[in-house]
């Protein structure tokens, strides 16, 4: 599918993606989805509690949270998000999307 249907700002560490005439850059479709991704997960507050949290337990139950928050999305093709904790502050999400697989790394 090549159709633009999402289109968006460009982020990059927290900022705008400027181009080399200092005007912001685009995305659109998966990268926008995945930006989506990671933003609804740091404003929900479930990055907050993740870090916080140290039993194993509750922590189970946050990833729960954040699958089923990012499956909310209308996008996301549902049962294929997965998340990888690569270090305490460091996420690594994976879904399907109707344009293909969505790979995305989450800073907390």
């Amino acid at each position: 599918m090549s159709d633009l249907l999402y289109i968006d700002l460009m982020i990059n560490q927290g900022t705008f993606s400027l181009n080399s005439g200092r005007e912001p850059e685009l995305c659109n479709n998966r990268q926008s989805i995945g930006q989506d991704v990671i933003h609804a997960i740091l404003e929900s507050g479930l990055a907050t509690e993740l870090i916080a949290e140290r039993s194993p337990t509750l922590r189970a139950d946050i990833f729960t949270q954040m699958e089923l928050l990012i499956e909310s999305d209308e996008r996301i093709v549902p049962g294929t998000v997965v998340i990888h904790e690569e270090t305490p502050a460091r996420l690594w999400i994976t879904a399907d999307t109707d344009f293909g697989a969505l790979s995305v790394r989450a800073e907390l």
